[in-house]
């Protein structure tokens, strides 16, 4: 009995707040309320209604006008709850199966955000390459890689001229973040950076925290996002889940996080809503989608995925088969609010994130 209060001691230590206090703008990713299917300014509204310091617009189908007048609107809008906007806009390219076919080249695309970007006062662009079915099939992942190194190029002197930073994101399971690195360096890590996503590598066989640790010198907005990873007999399983709850030590991950990236700010994105997905890598034909991993980093992975388990918790599934029931789409964004909020809660008391609310 006489080591029980050494024992509450040492539980309530772990749960202190990182001990680094480099402040860390706090906000969200706009496709955390998909659901709500709302436009800029009621999620800007919805933002600053929680003391938000910033908000990624993710998806440029958000704007209900792309004229200057219009975007100057969604400025001075967010300006007025002292926040941030970041841009963001799709695939830019040409060769992903992401890449919608239907619309301008690509390179006409990307001006048009860096533009809608420049509207809103955002200092970052997010975008992305593609996603896992990128990595097999008739077009080598390098190619894919290369043609988006050569859309970057061709529109370096109008991000420099508009102050907009591209920040390609790891997305889908298109790309490790040694290829995102690569990506940024040959494109020119003077316009190009890194949109940091921590749920996105289970995809890739990757520790968040290898993703972090490979990314960090480019990194200029993120999407934070926990995970549960455990074991299966293929291999491995991951799901995401809402922050705190997850198997990735989040108060460890915020601790390098200020370390590496102190200018960086902190866009949770939830996508809860989906089932464990299979990560079958005791299976050959895995590896084919990844003929130049590492060893080491899969080591990290391994681990990540021995200490994990399922999660327990109730969760309404969205991603299912045919039309969904008035009650099912109420009870999706009812749950997107709920895990939005109580991550945002986490994220504020848990690893002390977060300038507005505690000025405000």
């Amino acid at each position: 009995m006489q080591s029980l209060p050494a024992a509450a001691a040492f539980a309530a230590a772990a749960q202190q707040p990182p001990k680094n206090n480099v402040p860390v703008k706090l906000g969200f990713d706009t496709y955390s309320l998909r659901a709500f299917k709302w436009k800029a300014p009621q999620l800007v509204d919805y933002a600053g209604s929680l003391k938000l310091d910033t908000l990624q617009i993710s998806s440029l189908d958000e704007y209900e006008s792309k004229e200057p007048a219009y975007l100057q609107k969604i400025k001075d809008q967010a300006a007025r709850y002292n926040m941030a906007i970041d841009g963001g806009m799709g695939s830019i390219c040409p060769s992903s199966h992401s890449f919608s076919k239907n619309g301008p080249p690509a390179r006409d695309r990307v001006l048009e955000g860096l533009r809608v970007a420049k509207g809103v006062g955002a200092k970052a662009m997010r975008c992305f390459m593609g996603s896992s079915a990128d990595r097999t099939g008739p077009v080598p992942l390098e190619a894919h890689m290369q043609n988006t190194i050569d859309v970057l190029k061709s529109v370096r002197s109008e991000a420099l001229d508009m102050g907009v930073k591209i920040a390609i994101e790891n997305h889908d399971g298109d790309m490790q973040a040694r290829e995102v690195k690569t990506i940024i360096e040959e494109a020119g890590k003077d316009f190009v950076g890194s949109n940091l996503d921590t749920g996105n590598p289970l995809w890739v066989v990757e520790d968040p925290f290898v993703t972090l640790e490979t990314l960090a010198p480019y990194v200029v907005t993120t999407h934070i996002r926990d995970s549960v990873v455990f074991e299966v007999p293929r291999g491995a399983a991951g799901q995401w889940v809402v922050l705190g709850d997850g198997t990735v030590d989040f108060v460890r991950f915020m601790e390098r996080f200020r370390e590496l990236c102190p200018k960086s700010s902190m866009q949770l994105e939830l996508i809860t809503g989906r089932p464990p997905r299979i990560i079958p890598y005791f299976e050959p034909d895995f590896w084919k989608a990844f003929p130049k991993a590492s060893g080491a980093e899969f080591s990290r992975f391994v681990a990540l995925a021995k200490a994990g388990h399922p999660y327990m918790g109730a969760m309404v599934v969205e991603d299912v088969a045919g039309t969904k029931p008035a009650i099912m789409t109420d009870a999706l964004k009812e749950q997107q609010r709920f895990d939005l909020e109580r991550s945002l809660e986490y994220a504020k008391k848990k690893l002390n994130a977060g300038i507005n609310w505690q000025v405000r």
